[in-house]
């Protein structure tokens, strides 16, 4: 393994040098579970994504950086035997841009992140755990980080802008997942996908790549936190459908930080019963009437979304009854001098202005960044042994602008992908984690989408939607991340 510094230039190809090569370290560790002590191989590497070219043959396009677990077999069973049987899980993050550090290092992996019991970062320097809740006892792990994410940038005389969009995204990971099967010998097993945020458009996408160009079925599709149509997220002109999704979170944010009338405070199941209805009834239809709505019911819906989001009357009239998601963030606690988190309502921040009409940074993300950038570089270097002077790429905006040119004048939606993925393989299943606390993406959002795929009904079965107390990244409060644990457990368990 070389320990000579690697370019870090990524907008321009530099001149074509030696052919890159794989770079892979691989270590053998120990965990336990449930009283059993189980041994493991970590390999955090880089391999080298190749294209066919008709006049050079196999083309290196990338190096993706990559780290996989997998669980060695028991004495006496044979190895192949063992892995065939194994499911394996690839995972991802989202943005676009970012690496796939926090289902790594916050829920998955056989290491995690500590955090206190709610999700907040503590003193640095941060450290690392075993990870009981890992889902490594129930099936193999590889951790995937796209294009200038992580460790993973295009080869020399390529440019890493090729692989910023929808489409070029979706292909590079599914192509790295085919050459990982087949040089693992892993065709024979269960295959799940798990993304998170963005990774949800990613994994619906590859559900359809794979199958459809690499003939690579899969058992299961977990998807946390899921963006699949982003109608349902876009705040623009002339699109109503957020102002009525988003409408639970903001009642569900109001009432963690308790801005809610008595009655309302009561239960936070109750409250969102209450507020869907609305929001799926009488908001939605007020918001389609436009300006033909009544001034009376005008005055009657004003107050009505006073109640369910503790915003004054008045506010809510000058929004002409739409509450844009960046507007509540800052209005919410604005007589606190507070803005409350986008990824995770519970947490609040402290902007310089209380005036302005956006917040400065999102509270809930910086309250986890530090843990989780300074204790992956560390855990690479350290316990999975891998060398490389590049920065790893925890969220990089390098890969903007991303491109979506397949969808000009339209919305990004692989909602349709999934359903047709899904039509073809009658046994895909697919698992749906939300939390109650996501302003990135709320749970209405999401069960609106799956409302409307048009998925026949011998298929609708094989949705399951599950809704956690937290935010976007549940995982980091613990009620949470045990729950979460228990539920990926049975549908591995019920699909592998």
């Amino acid at each position: 393994m070389s320990n000579q510094p690697e370019s870090q230039k990524t907008d321009d190809p530099t001149p074509p040098g030696p052919p890159p090569v794989d770079l892979i370290s691989q270590t053998r560790h120990t965990f336990e579970r449930d009283g059993v002590t189980m041994s493991y191989t970590a390999m955090a590497g880089r391999i080298i994504l190749k294209a066919e070219d008709e006049k050079e043959g196999e083309k290196p396009k990338a190096a993706i950086f990559f780290v996989a677990y997998t669980l060695d077999a028991p004495d006496g069973v044979n190895e192949q035997d063992h892995a065939a049987a194994r499911p394996i899980t690839f995972a991802f993050n989202g943005g676009p841009g970012s690496s796939s550090v926090w289902l790594h290092m916050g829920l998955l992996g056989p290491r995690r992140v500590v955090l206190e019991q709610n999700g907040r970062a503590l003193p640095p320097p941060y450290r690392l755990v075993n990870n009981e809740f890992s889902l490594l006892d129930k099936s193999d792990l590889v951790f995937i980080d796209p294009v200038t994410t992580g460790f993973s940038r295009a080869v020399p005389g390529e440019k890493d802008k090729q692989f910023h969009g929808f489409k070029p995204d979706i292909e590079s990971v599914g192509d790295f997942i085919r050459l990982y099967v087949s040089r693992y010998q892993r065709w024979g097993s269960p295959r799940f996908l798990i993304g998170e945020s963005y990774g949800t458009t990613r994994a619906a996408g590859l559900a359809g790549y794979l199958q459809e160009r690499h003939g690579f079925y899969l058992n299961g599709i977990m998807l946390i936190s899921v963006v699949l149509n982003f109608m349902t997220l876009g705040f623009h002109l002339g699109n109503d459908l957020p102002y009525i999704l988003f409408l639970p979170t903001y009642a569900s944010t109001a009432w963690y930080h308790k801005r809610l009338v008595p009655e309302l405070q009561a239960s936070l199941e109750r409250l969102l019963a209450e507020v869907e209805t609305f929001a799926l009834g009488k908001y939605a239809t007020a918001l389609m009437q436009g300006d033909d709505l009544p001034p009376a019911n005008h005055a009657e819906i004003a107050k009505q979304l006073s109640y369910y989001t503790g915003l004054s009357v008045d506010y809510i009239e000058s929004t002409n009854l739409r509450i844009n998601i960046y507007r509540f963030i800052k209005e919410l606690l604005r007589d606190q001098r507070r803005t409350v988190g986008r990824l995770d309502s519970r947490f609040t921040g402290i902007d310089r202005d209380a005036a302005g009409e956006y917040h400065e940074y999102d509270p809930s993300y910086a309250i986890i960044q530090g843990a989780y950038a300074g204790t992956l570089n560390d855990y690479i270097r350290r316990e999975l042994q891998f060398e490389s002077d590049l920065p790893y790429e925890i969220i990089s905006e390098r890969v903007h602008p991303w491109t979506f040119e397949e969808n000009q004048n339209s919305y990004v939606n692989v909602g349709e992908t999934l359903r047709k993925a899904m039509s073809m393989n009658p046994h895909l299943r697919v698992f749906v984690a939300n939390g109650y606390y996501d302003l990135a993406t709320p749970y209405l959002a999401t069960r609106y989408t799956f409302n409307h795929l048009q998925l026949d009904e011998s298929l609708r079965g094989n949705v399951d939607m599950k809704h956690y107390e937290a935010g976007h990244m549940m995982y980091i409060h613990d009620p949470s991340l045990a729950q979460l644990k228990q539920d990926l457990d049975a549908f591995i368990a019920a699909n592998g």
